[in-house]
Formats: structure tokens, C-alpha cells, sequence
């Protein structure tokens, strides 16, 4: 059994270590520095607790000796320390961060570092940059590649459409944040909470906007070979316009402890979410125009009595394929790894990866599930 270690023991943490406990190949050590989240994690035979600030370099160094990789699942402002640690280490890095900062300084360490370091591998970005370039790849010339991707309430109650499903520091970081794209084949930062537009998957009604972090690494991989390129965050219609008024009217974007605190007092978590995933991509095959979509969703599962949700799953599911591909020796063990070096099949044929595969939740083609609506005057396409 391969040894990794697990920095963070929150609610994805927990599920990363459930699914790979569960396959019987790795031994996991989880580290946290807070002992009521330790002593959260369930017991198993090959599971150790470790104490363990992630800015203390000295303790984290003593808990990756030996170990085959380390799996970052802390809040994105914590990651960078994690990855320093791997590269001193020379353990393998795997990570969940949305946030663009850490995955630059992420790919710095891999050029000049003798283990894999593998940034993004959650849902989005992560799998979601799967999606649209196993999709892409099929295309002769390319021109718009859209992508987007929500963790929602099943039963929203409030008028934000919305319950914490996620890190909630990373949640305000994408809302915040500039958001890359490509747009008329140029390479540029469009604002968060932008682009609004309309949509329905199933007869359910959804609202997507630009967000910060959730590309990837695509913008870099398609450059100079597609005309549009972006990634919004799917939420039920009328969230953009409340969260409008909180980050830029009330100017919390300026305060976002603030608005954190505000968020965990008032927006309670639920374990009944849906995640919805959603790809187009148009181009240009055998001479004719054409376009081609994916669109999910998908909904916790209880596994081995445990209830989990589709947030936790789908996270923790895609750092774990990443995790057993680099194990078998399907991805390369040194330098830095993207996630569109994975083919669709690759990823969804792995036990891992077959959370994404739950009966009905996938359909290809679009045309008879999606509805787009065209934007309204002063919306970004």
C-alpha cells in the first residue's frame, strides 16, 4: 500500500480519505492542527492522525517522510505551504486550489523539482477541464469553448438560491477575484460576477456569471487555437445581483472576514446538493459548423453507510483519480501535470473517477437537454 498523506481534515478532506481507505492501495496519514477535525475522521486500521500546522515546516516535513504524495485540502490561502514542503520533501503534490496565485507559484516548483506536482484536481477547475478538452480535442478548428459548473441546494430556501456546500473562503476568493479567459482569441481578465446569462438543463431554470480559478490551466493549452474561452459558476436565478450588492455596493470584497463570518452565521450547510456540470464546444469538423455538449448532474451517495455529498464526491473523487493514476504509472512522476493530460475515458473508466458516471446523470449532444438563452442587452456572451 502506498503511503500519502492528507493536509486538512475538513468535510473533503474526510471524503478523500473515506475513498481511499475504501480501495484498499494507500495507507493515509491525515494532518490537521485542529483536534476536534481529527478526531472527526473515522477510524481504520491503515489511517493515522497527525497535529500538524501547515505553516510549521519543521512538523509538516516530519509527517510527509516516506510518504509516496501529499494531498493539499486546505483553504486555498494555506496551499502554498504545502506545496514547498512536498517539493523539500521530494514527495509527490496534489492540490484543490482554485485560486491562479498558488498555481503559478505550484508550477514554478515544478520546473525545478524531481516529483510530480499535479494543481486543480477537484471539480472545477479539474474535471471540468477534462470535459471540455476531451471534447475539444475532437474538433478540427475550434472556435468557443464554454464552460460551467455549480454545487447547489436541491431545495433553496433563501433568496440567495444558495447553502454552503464548499469552502466558503474559497466561494468569496471566486467571487472576487479577476477571471481568465479568452476572448476574440486574446488572452485577458474579465471581472467576477460578469457575464450573467440565463439557461436550462432538464426544465430546471440556472444562472451562470464569471468566476475566478475554474479554467485551469485550458487558457494556456488552447491559446492561439480557439476564439472563445470561459468559465462561469452556475447558481439558481438571482444570486449575481444579491452577491452584486454585498462584494461591490456594501464593498465587502473589502472586508471578506466579514463576509465569511456573515455567510457560516446565516447560511446553514446541507448534505442534499446536486452538482451540475455543463460543456459546449463548437468549431469546425469535415467542413460543417457544429457544436457538442455535456451536461450532468449528479447527487450524493451513501457509501458504506456514510452519507456523502455531491460536493465532497465529486472533489475528493477527482483528486483521487489523479492520485491512483500517477500510482499506476499512467502520469508522468516528475514535473508539473495538468488536468487535460487525462482523457474523459481515463478519468471516468477509474473506481474513482465512476462517481461522475451515476446512471442517467450524463448526457452528450445537448441539443434535446440544454437551452440557452441568448444574452440580454449589456451581457457578456
Amino acid at each position: 500500500m502506498q503511503p500519502v498523506v492528507i493536509v486538512g481534515a475538513g468535510k473533503i478532506g474526510i471524503t478523500i480519505a473515506a475513498l481511499l481507505l475504501r480501495s484498499g492501495a494507500y495507507q493515509v496519514r491525515m494532518a490537521d492542527q485542529d483536534e476536534t477535525r481529527l478526531a472527526a475522521v473515522p477510524d481504520h486500521a491503515n489511517l493515522t492522525r497527525h497535529r500538524v500546522d501547515p505553516a510549521d515546516r519543521e512538523s509538516l516535513a516530519a509527517v510527509l517522510a516516506g510518504a509516496f504524495a501529499v494531498m493539499s485540502a486546505v483553504p486555498y490561502h494555506a496551499t502554498a505551504a504545502i506545496a514547498d514542503a512536498a517539493a523539500a520533501a521530494g514527495v509527490h503534490y496534489l492540490d484543490l486550489t482554485e485560486d491562479v496565485a498558488t498555481t503559478r507559484h505550484v508550477k514554478k516548483l515544478a520546473a525545478g523539482g524531481k516529483t510530480a506536482f499535479a494543481p486543480q484536481c477537484g471539480l472545477a477547475p479539474g474535471f471540468i477541464a477534462i470535459v471540455a478538452h476531451d471534447i475539444a480535442r475532437r474538433f478540427d478548428t475550434l472556435d468557443t469553448v464554454r464552460m460551467r459548473v455549480g454545487a447547489l441546494p436541491q431545495y433553496p430556501s433563501n433568496a440567495l438560491g444558495y447553502n454552503l456546500t464548499w469552502s466558503t473562503d474559497g466561494v468569496i476568493n471566486e467571487y472576487c477575484e479577476p477571471c481568465e479567459a479568452i476572448v476574440d482569441g486574446r488572452l485577458m481578465d474579465v471581472p467576477a460576477l460578469d457575464g450573467l446569462e440565463q439557461f436550462g438543463i432538464d426544465g430546471i431554470e440556472y444562472e451562470a456569471f464569471n468566476t475566478s480559478g475554474g479554467l485551469g490551466t485550458l487558457c494556456e493549452t488552447l491559446a492561439g487555437r480557439v476564439r472563445t474561452l470561459n468559465y462561469k459558476t452556475i447558481r439558481y436565478p438571482g444570486h449575481a445581483a444579491i452577491m452584486k450588492v454585498l462584494l461591490q455596493d456594501l464593498r465587502l470584497a473589502e472586508r471578506r472576514a466579514l463576509l465569511r463570518d456573515i455567510f457560516e452565521h446565516a447560511l446553514p450547510s446541507t448534505m442534499q446538493d446536486v452538482v451540475v456540470v455543463f460543456v459546449t464546444v463548437s468549431g469546425i469538423k469535415q467542413g460543417r459548423l457544429v457544436q457538442e455538449s455535456y451536461a450532468s448532474r449528479i447527487f450524493g451517495q451513501t457509501i458504506d453507510g456514510t452519507a456523502f455529498s455531491a460536493i465532497q464526491l465529486t472533489t475528493a473523487a477527482g483528486i483521487c483519480v489523479m492520485l491512483d493514476l500517477l500510482a499506476e504509472g499512467s502520469l508522468p512522476r516528475q514535473g508539473f501535470i495538468r488536468q487535460e493530460d487525462v482523457t474523459l475515458d481515463q478519468f471516468l473508466s477509474n473506481r474513482f473517477g465512476r462517481v461522475y458516471a451515476q446512471p442517467g446523470s450524463a448526457h452528450a449532444g445537448g441539443a434535446d437537454v440544454v437551452r440557452l438563452r441568448a444574452p440580454r442587452a449589456g451581457e457578456a456572451a
